[in-house]
C-alpha cells in the first residue's frame, strides 16, 4: 500500500509509524509545510491512562517520549489570594517540538519518507498513484475546506479568548490563576513541561479582551502586559510568543471542529482536521494518537475490506471524540460563563473547576485526594448546619431549609406519574407506594402530577385533588410518611391543557382515548400532535376557571397534610403551554414578549401563594428549554421566567427540560439537564433542584459540592429501589441518615457487605 500523508504533526508522524510496525512494506511519505525544528504551541498534556495506551501500541516510541516527560500530581487553584490544592491526578507534560522531533526520529527509524518545507495546499494531483491519502494537516485543513462538501465541517468558535504563551517560570502543579482587573477576570493556565519551560496560556472573557487593549497590542506588548498581570505568580520571569506566523496579539477565538464524514474517496481525515477538543480539557493530541492507531489497524485488517474498515473507523472514533466534545463543552461553557461561580468560596470553586467537565467526580476525587474532599465535604456541612467544619458528611446528607420546612437531606423522589387512581382518588396502591419511599430515607417525596380539575388530567388514571375524597385519600398519605419517617411531602398541582384526555402510559402514551374523551382547552388552539384532539383557545372566563381550581387545589393541599406546593409550568401542560412560542401564538396581552407569556402562569402563582401559609414553601417546576434552538425558548426567555417566579414568591425552581413539542431534538446524557439548573441558580441566585438521568450518589453528590444545585430529584432509580436513599447512606458508609428501626437491622448487613465487597472480602 501507498499512503501520502499531508501534515506532518502528531498525528500524521505517529500514523506513519503506527502503519510501518503493522505493515513494514507499505510505502508512506508525510509531507510537512514547516521546517522540522519549527512548532507553534508550547506544552502538550497527557494522562497516565494515554501513555499506556502508547506504549502498548509502540513501545520504542513511548519510552523515548516517557523519559522526556514532566509528571505531576497536583492541581493549584488560585483565586482571591487563596490556593487550593488537589493532588493525585497523575498528568504529564512533553514539549510540542521534543513530541514531534521524537516521533520523526521512530518516524526515520522505521523507513517513513518525511519531506519538510512541502507546501502541499489543497492540490492533490502529485499524489494520483497514491492508494490512500491521509489528511492530516490541522485544524485549519485546507483538505477538508476543498472537500468540504463531502465532509461537512461543522466549525463553531467559542466566545471567550485566548492567547497560547511560555514562560521560563516552573511551575510543578497545573496550576488556574484568576486575576481580577478593572475591566474584568482574567487567567491563566499554566503547566511546566521540561525543567525548565511552563506553558502559559491565558484567556478572558471578549469585553475584557478588549477593554484591557490586547486588540491592539503586538505580541511583544502583549506578553509585557500579561507579564504586569501575573506578577506575582511569574516571579520575575518574562512571558513567551512562539506564534510569530499569526497576526497582531495572537489572540484567538477556539474552533470547535466536527466533520459529519471522516473519508471522501480515498482521503481520509485524521486528528485536528476531524476534530478538535478545547484546550481547557488537553486532550487534542490524544485524540490525534488514537486516531492514528486506529486508522492504521483498519488499514491492515484482513478481517474486512478497506472501504468497511474506514466505515468502522470513523464510526468508533466519533463516538470518542463525541464524548470528549461533551466533556469539552462542559469545560469551555464553565470559562465562558465564569461570572456565575466568582462568588463561590475558594473551596467550592476549586471542586467547581475540578467537576466542570464531568469527567472528575465527587468518589473519583476521593479516590485521588481523600484529605482534600474531605475538606469539601467538612466545609458543606458547616454551610449547612452552622457546625463545627469537621461535622463532615456526604453533601447529599447535609439538610436544607425552605422557610419553616427543613430537609433531613438533599435527596428528592420525583413527581412520577402512576396512572393508577380512580377518578383522581389515590387508592391503595399509592399509600404502598409513597410510604415506601417515604421509609426510604428521601428528604423530600413529590405526589405525582396532581390535577386540579377532572377535566385537567392526562389520563382517566391521574390522581387528583379536586374533591374532598381526594383530600381524604392523601392525608392518609402524607399523615403516614409524617409519623413514619423524616421525610417531608410536597404535591405537585397541575393541569393537562392540549396534553390531557389521552391513554394510560402503558397503552399509548400521549394517544387519544377511544372513548370517553373530554374537551381540552390550551392558550392557542394547536393540538399536540396530528391524531390528538384540537384544544379550545382559552378566554377570560377560562383563565378564572383555571385559576379557581388551583386556588382550591392549594387549599385542599394544605387540608392534605402537604409541606410543600409546586406548581407545574412544564413539559408542555397548560401553563407550560403559556410560556413557551412553540405553544402560545396568542396575539393578545397573554401571548408574544415573554413578560406576555408569563403573565396568566403568574396570576395562577400569586394566587396560590397568597392562600398559602407564609411558613410553607412554593416551588414552580419550568422546562428552561424546548430543544428546538431558536425556534424555542431562549435562555433569556428561561432566565426572564425564573426570575419572575422567584420574585413572586417562589423558594424553589424545580430545573426540567423539553416535553413541550413532539419535535423536541434533545441532546440526552447523564445528568443532561443540569446545566439549567447550574445557569439559573447561579445567574439568579435562587435555589434549585436538578433532574434528569441522574441516578448515582456520585451524580447527586458531584452536583451539589459544585453548588449546581440545591436538591437533587432522582425519578427511574426510586421506581425500582423505594430504599435508594438508605442504600446509598450504606454505600458511602454514612450512619447519619434516619433508619426506621424495623429495617435496621437490614441496613446494618447492606453496610457491612458493602464494604466487604469494596475491600474484595467475602460477603456475610
Amino acid at each position: 500500500m501507498k499512503i501520502a500523508c499531508i501534515g506532518g504533526g502528531p498525528a500524521g508522524l505517529y500514523f506513519a509509524i503506527s502503519m510501518k510496525l503493522r505493515d513494514p512494506d507499505c510505502v508512506i511519505d508525510v509531507y510537512e509545510r514547516n521546517k522540522p525544528g519549527d512548532t507553534f504551541g508550547w506544552g502538550v498534556v497527557f494522562s497516565d491512562q494515554t501513555m499506556d495506551n502508547l506504549g502498548r501500541n509502540d513501545p520504542a516510541s513511548a519510552a523515548a517520549i516517557g523519559a522526556s516527560l514532566a509528571h505531576w500530581d497536583d492541581i493549584d487553584v488560585v483565586i482571591k489570594g487563596v490556593t487550593e490544592t488537589s493532588t493525585g491526578h497523575g498528568f504529564c507534560g512533553i514539549g510540542r517540538q521534543k513530541l514531534l522531533s521524537l516521533l520523526q526520529d521512530r518516524a526515520r527509524e522505521l523507513g517513513v519518507g518525511l519531506h519538510f518545507e512541502a507546501e502541499i495546499g489543497d492540490e492533490l494531483s502529485a499524489f494520483a498513484d497514491a492508494d490512500m491519502i491521509v489528511a492530516s494537516d490541522g485544524l485549519n485543513s485546507k483538505i477538508r475546506t476543498r472537500f468540504a462538501g463531502s465532509f461537512k465541517p461543522d466549525i463553531e468558535l467559542r466566545r471567550n479568548k485566548f492567547v497560547w504563551l511560555g514562560t521560563h517560570k516552573v511551575f510543578d502543579a497545573f496550576t488556574f490563576i484568576f486575576v481580577e482587573t478593572p475591566h474584568g477576570w482574567v487567567w491563566a493556565h499554566a503547566y511546566r513541561f521540561d525543567d525548565n519551560t511552563s506553558t502559559f496560556i491565558i484567556e478572558c472573557a471578549p469585553e475584557t479582551w478588549e477593554g484591557l487593549g490586547f486588540g491592539e497590542m503586538d505580541q511583544d506588548e502583549c506578553c509585557r502586559a500579561s507579564e504586569a498581570l501575573f506578577a506575582p505568580w511569574l516571579d520575575g520571569h518574562d512571558l513567551m510568543s512562539n506564534a510569530r506566523h499569526l497576526r497582531g496579539s495572537a489572540w484567538l477565538n477556539f474552533p470547535r471542529v466536527l466533520c459529519e464524514n471522516w473519508v471522501h474517496d480515498n482521503i481520509v481525515l485524521l486528528g485536528d482536521a476531524a476534530h478538535t477538543a478545547h484546550f481547557s480539557i488537553g486532550s487534542g493530541t490524544k485524540l490525534a494518537l488514537e486516531d492514528a492507531i486506529m486508522l492504521a489497524d483498519v488499514l491492515t485488517s484482513t478481517d474486512k475490506p478497506v472501504a468497511e474498515g474506514l466505515k468502522d473507523y470513523q464510526a468508533v472514533r466519533t463516538v470518542e471524540v463525541l464524548k470528549l466534545q461533551s466533556a469539552a463543552r462542559n469545560s469551555t461553557e464553565w470559562f465562558e460563563h465564569l461570572d456565575r461561580y466568582l462568588g463561590f468560596e475558594p473551596k467550592q470553586f476549586a471542586y467547581s473547576l475540578l467537576t466542570r467537565s464531568q469527567r472528575i467526580s465527587h468518589e473519583n476525587l476521593r479516590l485521588r485526594d481523600p484529605d482534600w474532599l474531605a475538606g469539601v465535604e467538612s466545609w458543606f456541612t458547616s454551610q449547612a448546619t452552622g457546625g463545627a467544619k469537621s461535622d463532615a458528611r456526604p453533601p447529599m446528607f447535609a439538610p436544607f431549609e425552605l422557610r419553616g420546612m427543613r430537609l433531613e437531606n438533599r435527596v428528592v423522589v420525583s413527581p412520577m406519574c402512576m396512572y393508577s387512581a380512580e377518578d383522581g382518588l389515590p387508592g391503595p396502591f399509592h399509600s404502598v407506594h409513597y410510604g415506601a419511599r417515604a421509609l426510604g430515607g428521601a428528604g423530600l417525596v413529590y405526589s405525582e402530577m396532581t390535577d386540579v380539575s377532572r377535566d385537567g388530567r392526562i389520563s382517566p388514571g391521574c390522581a387528583g385533588l379536586y374533591t374532598d375524597e381526594h383530600v381524604k385519600a392523601w392525608r392518609a398519605i402524607t399523615d403516614f410518611a409524617h409519623s413514619q419517617s423524616r421525610a417531608k411531602m410536597a404535591v405537585q398541582l397541575a393541569h393537562a391543557g392540549r396534553k390531557g384526555s389521552t391513554r394510560l402510559a402503558w397503552e399509548g402514551s400521549d394517544r387519544q382515548l377511544e372513548t370517553g374523551n373530554w374537551p381540552l382547552i390550551a392558550p392557542s388552539p394547536l393540538p399536540w400532535s396530528e391524531t390528538s384532539q384540537t384544544p379550545k383557545q382559552m378566554d377570560r372566563a377560562d383563565m378564572d376557571a383555571v385559576l379557581a381550581d388551583f386556588v382550591a387545589a392549594t387549599h385542599r393541599a394544605l387540608e392534605a397534610g402537604f409541606d410543600m406546593v409546586e406548581l407545574h409550568c412544564a413539559h408542555g401542560y397548560l401553563l407550560s403551554s403559556f410560556l413557551t412560542p412553540v405553544s402560545n401564538h396568542r396575539s393578545d396581552e397573554y401571548g408574544g414578549p415573554v413578560e406576555n407569556r408569563l403573565r396568566f402562569p403568574l396570576e395562577v402563582f400569586h394566587a396560590m401563594r397568597a392562600v398559602w401559609p407564609d411558613d410553607r414553601p412554593m416551588a414552580v417546576r419550568l422546562s428552561a428549554t424546548d430543544w428546538l434552538g431558536d425556534e424555542g425558548l431562549s435562555e433569556a426567555d428561561s432566565l426572564a421566567i425564573a426570575r419572575a417566579f422567584r420574585e413572586a414568591g417562589a423558594d424553589l425552581i424545580d430545573v426540567s427540560a423539553g416535553q413541550t413539542t413532539p419535535l423536541a431534538r434533545p441532546v440526552y446524557g447523564r445528568m443532561f439537564q443540569t446545566p439549567f439548573s447550574d445557569r439559573i441558580r447561579n445567574q439568579l441566585g435562587c435555589a434549585t433542584m436538578a433532574v434528569g438521568n441522574i441516578y448515582e450518589t456520585d451524580h447527586v453528590n458531584s452536583i451539589l459540592a459544585a453548588g449546581r444545585a440545591d436538591l437533587v430529584a432522582l425519578a427511574r432509580p426510586h421506581l425500582i429501589d423505594p430504599m435508594w436513599t438508605l442504600r446509598a447512606a450504606a454505600e458511602l458508609g454514612y450512619r447519619g441518615v434516619h433508619i426506621p428501626p424495623q429495617y435496621a437491622a437490614g441496613f446494618d448487613q447492606l453496610t457491612r457487605n458493602l464494604a466487604r465487597a469494596a475491600e474484595g472480602a467475602p460477603q456475610a
